[in-house]
């Protein structure tokens, strides 16, 4: 069996100073009957409490733990590419350190892709809790938008390494893990796992994340629909607005030639359509040059990870 780590749990950790010991002993305790050689990435994400001090005795106990420091926090997404490039293993798992979700749950959350049956792995949360409402209403609008049968977005999640290579880390992003790598032709399953109640420290989620939150969910849409293919929005956009131009413009040609009417009003509509129409396709032209560069970007990430692995 190889030496290298098959399984990283990558865990964010930000003023979780009273839920480290527990957390790292009940992995200590599950994560050895998956079978696979293991490791746990821990991130301190800019943490004011003891965290600093509690991991590195953990450290220096427990040899599969590793630990990333952030000097200021820099959110989830942020946490989760970090621990990502310090970890070794073929296959990531998203798992926070609160406790409400069990370590011991991570075998099962990971066995489809161990198996060969999946990529990705997301968790069905399993029991109440508090922002149920807020999840519902997040996880229709994703399965409504993007086509995603999976009942739970927004929880625990298993992948393969190559997964995260292809989903932009940027701030709240790891929310839409599931639906980019799933645009991206990875095989996606579900799994159920339980929640349990906070036992320690409190929750990061403020009611103020929901309207950015919708508005993220805008912007993937918009990007995995057009990202690829900008002139297809703005071109589309920009013809549209031409065409109401030459309809207005022709119709005010005819109404100034025989009845004689005012068309001032016609002929700032025509003006201003045209304007925007042509605004538009600049607005495409751009685009199109920077989603060629972007995949350049990605397709020299994808053999430098390859040249990394091999």
């Amino acid at each position: 069996m190889s030496t290298l780590p098959v399984v990283s749990l990558l865990v964010p950790a930000k003023d979780e100073a009273e839920n480290l010991q527990e957390f790292v002993r009940q992995c200590a305790e599950a994560l050895p009957t998956l079978g696979v050689p293991f490791e746990v990435v821990i991130v301190n994400d800019g943490s004011r409490d003891q965290s600093a001090t509690i991991l590195t005795e953990l450290q220096a106990e427990h040899p599969f733990l590793k630990v990333v420091t952030h000097r200021r926090q820099q959110g989830i997404a942020d946490a989760l590419r970090s621990a990502g490039d310090a970890a070794s293993g073929d296959v990531f798992v998203f798992y926070p350190a609160d406790l409400q979700y069990k370590p011991e749950d991570v075998p099962t959350l990971v066995a489809p892709i161990l198996a060969g049956e999946a990529d990705i792995v997301t968790g069905t949360k399993q029991g109440k809790y508090e922002k149920a409402f807020v999840s519902s209403v997040y996880n229709t609008l994703c399965r409504w938008l993007f086509g995603i049968r999976v009942t739970d977005l927004n929880s625990v999640k298993a992948y393969r390494r190559e997964v995260m290579a292809n989903v932009p880390m940027r701030p709240d992003w790891h929310r839409f893990m599931v639906v980019i790598a799933a645009a991206d032709g990875f095989r996606l399953t579900s799994t159920p796992v339980p929640l349990h109640p906070r036992m320690a420290g409190t929750s990061k989620f403020t009611w103020t994340r929901i309207p950015i939150g919708v508005l993220d969910l805008l912007s993937v849409w918009f990007q995995l629909r057009f990202g690829r293919k900008p002139m297809l929005f703005f071109g589309l956009a920009g013809a549209l607005l031409f065409l109401i131009g030459l309809v207005a413009g022709t119709v005010a040609i005819i109404l100034r030639f025989t009845i004689h009417a005012d068309v001032a009003l016609l002929v700032s509509l025509v003006q201003t359509m045209l304007i925007m129409g042509v605004v538009l396709f600049g607005f495409g032209f751009i685009g199109e040059l920077v989603a060629g560069l972007r995949e350049e970007h990605r397709e020299s990430a994808r053999r430098l990870e390859a040249d990394r692995r091999g």
